[in-house]
């Protein structure tokens, strides 16, 4: 099966898709099967689609979707999937770490130049509330009951997560918010989902709890988080991900000793190019052995 890859050919990627019993072309209008690799641009996809009918499969390189919709409005009738999960080790990972980093005070024991009383918060027993049970929100969610944490899984639907404590529609989250000491955004972003963390869920939550952000910057309300942090109504807030993105020099969330911001880095390059390149091959295999694939988009849920 030819395959037109836009973005990143690369070694690992290579190999996946000719041990999958398919080859690489240059030439679109010879291709099956279409792969949006690391740097691929939308736009170059809604054009190599649009002219090229016979491609039956297209392989998007991120969980998030959103920057393809006009591809997906385009072509619904290719079977379509993304790496929602693939990158779940990597990401839950940071998240982890994130929460850890918040509860302990790292980002002002970082900033310290002088002995100070010890302070900080174990994660055992906590209230971990995860938003997202895709393949990161459950990772996230096993790494967190290492610590004998209370776990309680957000979903679009209550469909009950086996692994959670509790199971609980989006719709329900904010009555569970006054409850709950760390928030794990782990969600995609959709119209249902923008802000969904706003001034008000911000207030719903206890001032001892924190946020965690590895999902997509728009789950936030930035404004109503500065304003939260700077009120001392978060003990804390960590963020992979930001809205706008990237976070412009001067913005208040810099300057805010409770905040703590990595450069979406939950997965680097070198994290998800093996994992994006497996994820790839297996899909290609199962296109051509007409089997059920993995990652299939839901156009309609927005992921």
């Amino acid at each position: 099966m030819d395959v037109y890859v836009i973005g990143s050919v690369y070694p690992q990627l290579e190999q996946g898709i000719a041990a999958a019993g398919g080859s690489i072309t240059a030439d679109s209008s010879r291709a099956q099967g279409v792969v949006v690799s690391v740097g691929g641009s939308p736009a170059e996809l809604l054009e190599v689609l649009t002219s090229n009918p016979a491609i039956r499969w297209a392989q998007l390189p991120s969980a998030g979707i959103e920057r393809f919709n006009d591809s997906l409005r385009a072509r619904p009738d290719l079977a379509w999937t993304s790496a929602k999960g693939a990158y779940a080790a990597p990401v839950a990972e940071h998240a982890l770490a994130l929460t850890l980093a918040l509860l302990r005070e790292l980002p002002t024991r970082v900033r310290a130049r002088s002995w100070a009383p010890a302070t900080g918060t174990s994660l055992h027993g906590l209230r971990v509330m995860v938003v997202g049970a895709g393949g990161v929100g459950l990772e996230t969610a096993r790494l967190m009951q290492c610590f004998d944490t209370h776990v309680t899984m957000v979903r679009r639907l209550p469909k009950p997560v086996p692994s959670a404590d509790a199971t609980i529609s989006l719709d329900e989250m904010r009555d569970h918010l006054p409850k709950t000491d760390v928030l794990v955004l782990a969600a995609a972003l959709t119209p249902h989902t923008h802000h969904m963390v706003d001034a008000a869920a911000l207030e719903a939550l206890p001032d001892e709890a924190i946020l965690v952000n590895i999902g997509r910057g728009g789950l936030v309300d930035t404004e109503a988080l500065v304003n939260a942090l700077q009120r001392e109504q978060l003990a804390g807030a960590a963020l992979d991900v930001t809205d706008p993105e990237p976070l412009p020099d001067g913005h208040p969330l810099w300057e805010e000793p409770r905040a703590l911001i990595t450069p979406h880095a939950a997965d680097t390059l070198e994290m998800i190019q093996p994992l994006f390149a497996q994820r790839v091959s297996e899909n290609l295999r199962r296109v051509i052995a007409v089997e059920e694939l993995i990652g299939v988009v839901d156009a309609e849920a927005g992921y």
